[in-house]
């Protein structure tokens, strides 16, 4: 395909927060975006916020850990917008509990929406990306992968998240298909709002202490992890695969 062709992009988890962000950036950067989501009236607001501006976009319901409903969302955006080649794994949950209060259910959930909706979306995507000999896959990890009180049930989807983008790497790389994961630190979104419930506290409090622990002494927008996944998902990013790019405001301790 000629890079002067529209590529068009799948963003899943794009109703709101760094999913929506992330639409809107790819839209402006000039791509044909589907928004995914649980339903296709919750990304009304994102598909209508790309199409104000110019942009193409398709808004699309879909639950990301159902093998069926995804391989019809991936065929009806190729179908209207034109096999994708961009997939942006954002999609996820928050099930927060401490390990002895934790339940199977709320294991399960996060696990499948976040490492099985990643493999669904991916396999169902990856044909196309192939055979037009170009694809980017970009997967949302989190500093949560490196282990955080509460969320053993999401550090872990979170880890296994930067397996799958690495082997996803080694597979895929010779059909000119590139993955790599963005991995957030505090992100001011919807979910974090929740962390801030679990833990009893406001959330303005919240953030606020949690930029006196951040080398740049803020916390990050959704723009800023739609900046990172933008470039991951460029046309000069093909010698780039297989990496973890910490969006955290500096390093890790």
């Amino acid at each position: 395909m000629s890079t002067t062709e529209q590529r068009v992009a799948i963003v899943t988890g794009a109703a709101r927060g760094i999913g929506a962000a992330t639409a809107v950036r790819l839209a402006a950067e000039g791509r044909a975006v589907a928004a995914l989501d649980l339903s296709e009236e919750a990304c009304a607001g994102t598909v209508e916020q790309i199409t104000a501006a110019g942009g193409r976009a398709l808004a699309v319901g879909c639950d990301v850990a159902d093998a069926e409903q995804v391989t019809s969302a991936v065929a009806r955006v190729a179908a209207e917008l034109g096999p994708p080649e961009i997939l942006v794994n954002n999609a996820g949950v928050l099930r927060d509990n401490l390990l002895f209060r934790m339940s199977e259910s709320d294991w399960d959930t996060v696990m499948n929406v976040h490492l099985r909706g990643a493999f669904l979306m991916t396999r169902a995507c990856q044909s196309h990306m192939v055979d037009a000999g170009f694809g980017r896959v970009v997967s949302l990890s989190s500093t949560s992968a490196l282990g955080n009180r509460g969320q053993v049930n999401y550090a872990a989807a979170k880890a296994g998240i930067q397996g799958f983008t690495k082997t996803l790497a080694k597979e895929l790389g010779k059909f000119g298909i590139t993955a790599n994961a963005v991995a957030p630190g505090f992100i001011a979104t919807e979910m974090t709002a929740q962390t801030a419930d679990r833990l009893g506290v406001t959330f303005d409090d919240l953030q606020q202490a949690a930029a006196q622990e951040i080398p740049v002494r803020r916390v990050g927008r959704p723009e800023d992890v739609a900046a990172a996944i933008a470039f991951f998902t460029g046309e000069e990013a093909g010698f780039v695969s297989g990496q973890v790019l910490y969006v955290a405001g500096g390093p890790l301790s």
